[in-house]
């Protein structure tokens, strides 16, 4: 039998503050629910989920201000950009969201908009709690001690120390 070409994962979209603002406790894959010019305005690349949230409403997920501009193609048939968008998640999955946000204070932060080796649109979720300023301060002291502790020890960055103390 012939071998199926498998698609690679195509990252569309990524909050890259999200881990900075966030101390993430848990992720989750989670459908999104589309219109066909949607799908095709983000095949082109140019949507954001910088500034979004997942907020739930009667019983569902809904993915709110995410941006996905209009296509330029569609027409009189385009969406509206910032529309919520509906979360395609399991009711137990639903369940143990909503729990986690009522209960303990936690918030619904997407990380990642990708299409998964199907094709299909997927959108990693992420249940996180918020950081306080000194806590974003011991973020940025570690990422920084990490980067001159690898450059101490590598070969190549030998006499560097000297360097780094003036």
């Amino acid at each position: 039998m012939a071998e199926k070409n498998e698609r690679p994962i195509k990252v569309v979209a990524e909050n890259r503050k999200a881990r900075f603002n966030y101390a993430i406790e848990d992720t989750i894959e989670a459908g999104i629910s589309l219109t066909g010019t949607e799908v095709k305005s983000i095949r082109n690349g140019k949507s954001t989920i910088a500034e979004s949230y997942a907020d739930s409403r009667d019983g569902e997920i809904w993915l709110i201000n995410a941006n996905i501009p209009e296509y330029l193609q569609a027409n009189r048939f385009n969406h509206e950009p910032k529309r919520p968008r509906k979360l395609l998640l399991h009711k137990r999955q639903i369940n143990k969201l909503m729990g986690a946000v009522d209960r303990e204070g936690m918030t619904l932060i997407p990380l990642k908009l990708y299409f998964n080796e199907r094709g299909r649109a997927k959108l990693l979720l992420a249940v996180a709690k918020g950081k306080k300023l000194h806590d974003k301060r011991e973020t940025v002291k570690k990422r920084d001690w990490g980067i001159r502790a690898t450059r101490w020890l590598h070969p190549s960055y030998a006499g560097t120390e000297e360097r780094w103390k003036q």
